[in-house]
């Protein structure tokens, strides 16, 4: 019992850690972006009132206006309730981190800073954990303690399986999502498909962007693609021994091979531009984020650039 409890309150020190740091940039950094970036799913009508000088012609209601001999003008509500979905890849790779944090604690924080942006505006956020299989569904709801919960199994929960299917995540997110949403799919995107190069794929090839497209025809998907510095370049110390941890394949290399190491380089290179290219085909809105750098400017500056194109 005092093993659990003091595992326990490790937990919620890290969470409350997140939730400090998050509620910190919410205020500091993304106050009122969310909000002019993310408007409600339209515009309710609410009532008719008489025409007033400045009033858009646009919006005179001709039926009633020849009713009453006098102008008047619809009025409209924005519907500005949001559900924000969140769906995050718990595959063994986003264990992976060279510098500070790993991927699923980067994560777990940029994820935090979208939850508690909803919870500002009074939307309502739930999360997706996935692997090859569904770990994990917190349905849509609002609330400080709901978020909380929501970033304690970002960064805790213990997933059954260690394998990357993304399609299958989006194909059940779309069963159980009868409203529309905001939903963040936050991955590496490392899936057998994209590591080809180093080895056959062992089961038949999904199309992930057509299921990223037709997702993003139901809701509005913003694929969130984390990474880390080492997974664009070795470092030349050697022999090293490096376990795949998908897998748990295990394979030896020489990092002083100039050879090798450019053709990691390359591939991996190759990897993401692919990837980069594929999202913005499929209509998608995309940001990059590295363990390396600042996610939170990343983060704004999306949101700066989605809400002049928008």
């Amino acid at each position: 019992m005092p093993e659990t409890a003091e595992i326990t309150k490790q937990i919620l020190k890290k969470v409350r850690q997140v939730e400090i740091r998050s509620r910190r940039f919410v205020t500091d950094a993304m106050a009122g972006a969310y909000h002019s970036v993310f408007k409600g799913q339209g515009m309710d009508f609410e009532e008719v009132r008489e025409y007033a000088p400045g009033d858009d012609v646009r919006d005179i209601d001709w039926n009633v206006t020849a009713k009453m001999d006098r102008p008047f003008v619809k009025k409209y509500r924005e519907e500005r309730e949001l559900t924000i979905m969140l769906c995050v890849d718990l595959s063994a790779s986003g264990d992976f981190g060279s510098v500070e944090q790993s991927k699923r604690e980067l994560a777990a924080e940029l994820a935090s800073v979208l939850a508690f942006s909803a919870t500002r505006n009074n939307d309502k956020v739930g999360l997706l954990l996935f692997t090859d299989q569904i770990e994990k569904v917190i349905f849509p709801k609002k609330g400080r303690q709901h978020v909380l919960r929501v970033i304690r199994d970002i960064l805790f929960f213990e997933p059954q399986n260690r394998g990357t299917d993304i399609p299958m995540a989006l194909r059940y997110l779309n069963k159980i999502l009868r409203r529309k949403a905001v939903t963040f799919l936050l991955s590496d995107f490392i899936t057998e498909e994209s590591l080809a190069w180093i080895r056959p794929a062992t089961h038949k090839k999904d199309d992930l962007y057509k299921t990223i497209q037709l997702t993003n025809k139901r809701h509005d998907l913003i694929c969130v693609d984390l990474s880390d510095p080492r997974e664009f370049e070795l470092p030349n110390v050697g022999i090293i021994t490096l376990e795949d941890a998908e897998t748990g394949e295990m394979v030896e290399i020489d990092t002083a091979n100039s050879q090798l190491r450019n053709l990691y380089r390359h591939q991996n290179a190759k990897r993401h531009e692919s990837l980069r290219r594929g999202l913005r085909s499929s209509g998608v809105d995309h940001l990059s984020v590295s363990t390396s750098e600042p996610y939170i400017s990343a983060l704004r500056e999306f949101f700066i650039k989605r809400g002049r194109r928008r």
